[in-house]
């Protein structure tokens, strides 16, 4: 499928290319152990600059979602879902994302777990139900 990628930035870089190892990592504070994404030079919960990637289980649900029906670039696949996936890690830790499913079967509250699409050296975080 067609997608407008990401630009590679100091900060994000780690996002996305962790998973050419296939584990998915989210910035996490080593001072009070908060997540946060996107990552930030601070932690957002108590300002320490120790942050860092740490991997995560790469497991979550379906928070909110919609169906896009438009196609973004020319040889982009309609419809497609996109969705708010909150992270097992944390509540309200989101990773905004394509849902690798038919429309059908997208839903609030559904498990999914995290897959990876190479684009040369990125590795977009995509999620696909998890049967689990």
């Amino acid at each position: 499928m067609a997608r407008k990628l990401p630009r590679l930035e100091p900060d994000s870089a780690f996002f996305w290319t962790s998973g050419i190892d296939g584990i998915l990592r989210i910035q996490r504070c080593a001072d009070c152990g908060r997540w946060q994404h996107p990552p930030l030079p601070r932690c957002a919960a108590c300002g320490s600059e120790a942050v860092s990637p740490q991997p995560v289980s790469g497991k979550g649900r379906i928070a909110s979602y919609t169906v896009n029906r438009e196609a973004w670039l020319p040889d982009m696949a309609v419809p497609f879902v996109f969705a708010a996936v909150e992270l097992e890690e944390q509540p309200q830790l989101y990773v905004f994302t394509n849902l690798l499913a038919p429309v059908e079967e997208a839903r609030v509250g559904l498990p999914v777990s995290v897959t990876f699409e190479q684009h040369d050296d990125l590795w977009l975080p995509l999620f696909q139900p998890d049967p689990s």
